[in-house]
């Protein structure tokens, strides 16, 4: 447009982009056509064995996701691999997931015909046939944060088993939670 006014008109290319409203640096940009970012690295730095290529991050992972309760994304795995001792972070996880097929799939659910948990009842005929757990947020004043407390309930009898309260809840302590109730 501005080459256009200008073999035109003859006037400034300075005057017509200023008229236009671009900014200078904007006409005269020519890209370099390359993506923009440096490219991915291969190898991952580990505290223990140094740096590691892509693979050896992939049976860590596969290794870590053979766990008990073990379903997560990418980033909660991050946080698994840099407890491992891995320098990483979490778009390199979702990348080398992605490329070894571990991401999950989210999941689009149809709510048409969703059973809410008010209107179903567990219909039990003895004590410990089934149990529940329940989490509830229970705001401290004195610390200024909410705190958990994790309750197991029988169904049958609608007795609470064991409960757990704490500032936070982690898989090992709901593990051991469920083990001292059997």
């Amino acid at each position: 447009m501005v080459d256009y006014f200008y073999s035109k008109y003859q006037k400034s290319k300075a005057k017509l982009i200023h008229w236009i409203g671009l900014s200078e640096s904007t006409y005269y940009f020519k890209g370099s056509g390359k993506s923009k970012g440096n490219k991915a690295t291969l190898l991952t730095y580990h505290k223990t064995q140094g740096w590691v290529n892509e693979q050896t991050v992939v049976e860590s992972i596969k290794e870590l996701l053979k766990g008990d309760f073990m379903d997560c994304g990418y980033r909660m795995m991050s946080e698994y691999l840099k407890r491992e001792g891995y320098t990483i972070n979490h778009k390199k996880v979702f990348r080398i997931m992605k490329s070894a097929q571990l991401l999950q799939t989210r999941i689009t659910r149809d709510h048409s015909n969703k059973k809410y948990v008010k209107h179903r009842k567990v219909k039990t005929t003895r004590p410990l046939e089934c149990i529940e757990m329940d989490i509830k947020m229970v705001w401290i004043p004195q610390k200024g944060k909410n705190a958990y407390l994790l309750s197991i309930i029988d169904v049958h009898s609608r007795r609470i088993l064991k409960d757990y309260f704490s500032f936070n809840i982690k898989q090992k302590q709901v593990i051991e939670l469920l083990s001292g109730l059997f």
